[in-house]
């Protein structure tokens, strides 16, 4: 397995398709203003948080409702144009690049919440709702959406790639919040997968299936999430350490004695000083651990304490609380910026980011080896993760003028995934395959495994026109 350094290691799926002018002709017919072709509108919507360079799609579309996204699929499908959804952008894979040109399908404007159900516990949104729009919409009902990959994210985008976040480790992820699904299918038709109700045995899981799916099987245009009552008492706390492999070893701990903590975030010293810059915060400049607990004041007391016990038998000192929303705002809103605050301290740099995760027990060896060979190889990086779960994310920062940075980068990446599949691990936490994991989903899935996902994309999807060029080459 090669470590992907540029787009032509996904040849021959790299190639422009033509597309008809009378495609066009006929796009601009049915969705006048709410169609552009103008440069500036597909340059933003033909690049993401990844470091490719993709000549951007041929047309916009803003859908406004679900008749839109049906109306663009069956026009791209009879003129067999490629059919790229984008939210808002945040993807750090490559997902909405048109790498073999097309239209983009942009839902932001479809940004309603359609439906609280308190009682259930269940909230139906549009898919250009993001997540804090949700929970904004939720929390006079004393409901919460606990899935927080850091960025604004919409929700369709978080389900198309299966998000989780800082939250997961108690919470879970998209996979396990995501009840049902509207979907517009490659010939535009629309379905509906799933109920409101918490448990079904009827027929396949098509929800599970779209979900993390990355638009190469449709494009979701309705989705119904699972909500959770507000915690009665939420306390954040931060402990340094003097090694990261002092911070890790509390956590496994934490972990395997069942303390039920809902955050537990990972950020090197290195990491620390760039979020103190940027947010002009003034945390100690030690490897940290950030956590949070949620329940009763007397469990959030005892789940702190149990873990403050635990991080002192490993050396963890200057245990710090932040109790008031407003100080545990400023402290997550920092961590969030941590990848800003990273791209800021090497003006003009862009980040290569990966996402391993690996079991709990196996952390320990599969972040200090990674944190050794990142040293060595003398490129600057930041390192933050939720650990809690065995997720951790390296982005090494390079010039993009610098190929030689860009190849070391990419080395370095190769190397962390592959020690992360030897230890019965993942390629992705959370971020999704989109264009830079294709290589590492068949190793960690297996020629067989991978060839079935092709199978279903060809059932589905038989002119590859949705999102191509993602996940696996056809």
């Amino acid at each position: 397995m090669n470590a992907p350094t540029t787009l032509s290691h996904l040849a021959p799926e790299v190639h422009q398709r033509a597309i008809p002018a009378e495609f066009l002709a006929a796009l601009q017919a049915r969705f006048g203003a709410q169609c552009s072709t103008a440069m500036v509108v597909r340059e933003q919507h033909g690049r993401d948080e990844s470091v490719y360079e993709v000549p951007p799609p041929a047309a916009v579309v803003f859908a406004q409702n679900t008749q839109d996204v049906a109306d663009a699929v069956k026009l791209a499908a009879q003129y067999r144009v490629p059919v790229i959804p984008f939210g808002v952008g945040s993807s750090l894979e490559g997902h909405l690049l048109a790498v073999q040109g097309g239209i983009s399908i942009d839902v932001s404007r479809m940004n309603n919440v359609l439906a609280i159900n308190a009682e259930d516990l269940t909230v139906t949104v549009q898919p250009g709702v993001t997540r804090k729009a949700v929970n904004e919409a939720v929390k006079s009902e004393g409901l919460f959406f606990p899935i927080d990959p850091g960025a604004d994210a919409s929700i369709g985008g978080m389900s198309a790639t299966r998000a989780s976040g800082t939250n997961a480790v108690r919470y879970g992820t998209m996979r396990e919040n995501v009840l049902a699904l509207e979907v517009v299918t490659a010939q535009g038709e629309v379905i509906r997968t799933g109920t409101r109700a918490k448990k079904s045995s009827a027929g396949y899981d098509l929800t599970r299936l779209m979900v993390g799916s990355e638009g190469t099987l449709g494009v979701i245009t309705e989705v119904t999430l699972k909500l959770y009552p507000l915690p009665e008492a939420i306390s954040a706390a931060t402990c340094s350490f003097p090694s990261i492999e002092a911070a890790v070893r509390t956590v496994i701990q934490v972990i395997q004695l069942g303390v039920p903590i809902a955050r537990c975030e990972l950020i090197d010293h290195n990491t620390v000083r760039m979020v103190n810059t940027h947010s002009k915060l003034g945390l100690r400049e030690d490897n940290m651990l950030l956590m949070e607990f949620h329940g009763s004041p007397a469990s959030v007391k005892e789940q702190a304490e149990t873990v403050q016990e635990i991080a002192a038998d490993f050396g963890g000192q200057a245990f710090e609380w932040a109790v008031t929303p407003e100080e545990r705002t400023r402290l997550w809103t920092a961590r969030h910026n941590a990848y800003f605050a990273a791209i800021q301290s090497k003006p003009g740099c862009r980040a290569i980011s990966t996402d391993t995760c690996v079991p709990i027990s196996r952390l320990a060896d599969c972040l200090l080896d990674s944190v050794t060979e990142a040293d060595a190889a003398g490129l600057p990086y930041f390192l933050v993760g939720h650990v809690g779960d065995g997720n951790f994310h390296f982005g090494y920062l390079i010039d993009p003028n610098k190929p030689e940075e860009h190849t070391l980068a990419e080395e370095l990446n190769h190397k962390l995934v592959a020690r992360a599949l030897r230890l019965e691990g993942t390629c992705t936490g959370e971020h999704g395959v989109g264009l830079h994991k294709m290589d590492f989903l068949l190793t960690e899935a297996g020629a067989g495994a991978v060839d079935m996902m092709r199978t279903i994309k060809r059932a589905l999807d038989p002119d590859n026109i949705m999102n191509p060029g993602k996940i696996f080459p056809m």
